[in-house]
């Protein structure tokens, strides 16, 4: 049985008529007080404190719905966009996720077969944060956080039908969702898959624990389909990941990551689709700015993506790392500010090594603005696989790439004067 919408939660609760969370009737049956909400987990909670304008939203929603821009919409626990669902987001649009770990994370999912239509515009974007976040109806940015903020609550969550290369094989269940839960699944065949449109969307201040182990990526996108538009987003200030790829074939127009405390941009699972004109902002905390993973399987494992005409600007981390099978391609970005010892690498992993000798790694034409105690450009370059020839990977990469101090490639910053990192003047440099 279907989790009902939280309009019938509290009349139901009144009536004492019980109501089923989850998928099955097999699952749990609780009843909610008035003055609670039923989660997708089978939790009663107390219902977070809201305004008249306000409203708040949790579990499975089975029908299409359209969030207006004239109230504040409340993330608590999941909301998911159940198969064959469309969630349709106002331009100007603000939703906040209320604070949680684990089964009571906040946390939008679109389940495989659902669609959000998200499709701001550079003067009203839609905007993901943070239930404590001061922004109010028609702004578009609050005065009370910033980059530093983040794990306050989960984050956005796609889920598709394409291609992926797993473990478990060409199928596999997001990281956080229990295995149980079906919204939580992702690939399939469709290569075309369709999972909405997504443009002048900020998410801010996420990466809770969404289950035993596991912080949320600001957006994750697994097995998500070329159908599907993503363009003009970007991420600020997440726990874990900025924006992930797990397999799929959806491509990324104009993404920007900023501050968060573990990768930039992360690719797993066979990804095939292209990143372009993006732009990555480390923190303090943060690692790669791309950490870059191939296949798991010989199922689907085919998968090549480019990035291409994007700009990272570093600080303590690293360029990027090419681990277990990875492959696919890095043409024409610009890179700077990154510290003396930060490297690009690929890991001892025969698999690693054979993808970059059968040519199915390509580093080229891409800038780097050397840090003041690098003079010797080749030492960013390392092939740490122990049968590996580490000289030769440097000879080829300093040919192919170059040292300056003007660039000529990558992102242009003027895509991204609509962002929260304009309004913070992070873009300095770029």
């Amino acid at each position: 049985m279907k989790l009902f919408r939280n309009a019938a939660f509290a009349a139901l609760a009144v009536l004492s008529i019980a109501i089923t969370s989850c998928q099955t009737d097999d699952d749990c049956t609780v009843v909610c007080l008035e003055n609670e909400i039923l989660t997708a987990d089978c939790n009663c909670v107390p219902k977070v404190s809201e305004t008249k304008e306000d409203e708040t939203k949790s579990g499975l929603l089975v029908s299409d719905e359209t969030w207006t821009n004239d109230r504040i919409y409340i993330l608590q626990g999941k909301v998911i966009v159940d198969n064959g669902v469309t969630l349709t987001i106002e331009p100007g649009t603000i939703i906040k996720g209320a604070k949680g770990t684990g089964s009571l994370a906040a946390a939008l999912i679109v389940a495989r077969g659902g669609k959000l239509m998200a499709e701001g515009t550079a003067d009203e974007p839609i905007i993901f944060t943070a239930l404590d976040d001061n922004i109010e109806v028609g702004q578009s940015a609050g005065s009370n956080l910033d980059e530093t903020i983040n794990a306050q609550w989960g984050g956005l969550i796609i889920l598709g039908n394409a291609p992926v290369s797993a473990q478990s094989g060409a199928e596999a269940q997001i990281e956080g969702i229990p295995a149980d839960d079906t919204y939580g699944a992702y690939g399939g065949s469709d290569v075309a898959d369709n999972s909405g449109v997504i443009k002048y969307v900020s998410v801010r201040h996420g990466g809770a624990l969404i289950g035993d182990g596991n912080e949320i990526n600001g957006i994750t996108l697994g097995g998500v389909g070329s159908g599907t538009v993503i363009e003009n987003v970007e991420v600020v200030g997440n726990l874990d990941d900025g924006i992930e790829f797990f397999g799929g074939s959806v491509n990324l127009k104009y993404g920007l990551v900023w501050g968060q405390g573990d990768d930039g941009y992360d690719i797993d699972q066979s990804y095939s689709g292209t990143i372009d004109g993006s732009i990555y902002i480390a923190g303090a905390d943060s690692d790669h700015a791309m950490e870059i993973d191939g296949p798991e399987n010989s199922i689907n494992a085919g998968g090549l993506f480019t990035i291409q005409n994007c700009s990272f600007k570093g600080l303590t981390g690293e360029y990027a790392d090419w681990r277990s099978n990875a492959q696919g391609s890095l043409l024409n970005n610009y890179f700077f500010n990154f510290s003396d010892n930060s490297d690009i690498e690929l890991d001892d992993n025969a698999g690693v090594q054979a993808n970059y000798l059968a040519g199915n790694i390509i580093i080229s034409g891409n800038e780097f603005m050397l840090p003041a105690a690098v003079t010797d450009f080749a030492s960013l370059w390392k092939d740490t696989f122990a049968t590996g020839d580490d000289a030769k990977f440097k000879t080829d990469m300093t040919a192919a790439n170059s040292a300056v101090t003007t660039r000529t490639v990558g992102a242009d910053p003027a895509n991204f004067a609509w962002t929260f990192a304009a309004h913070k003047g992070a873009l300095t440099g770029f």
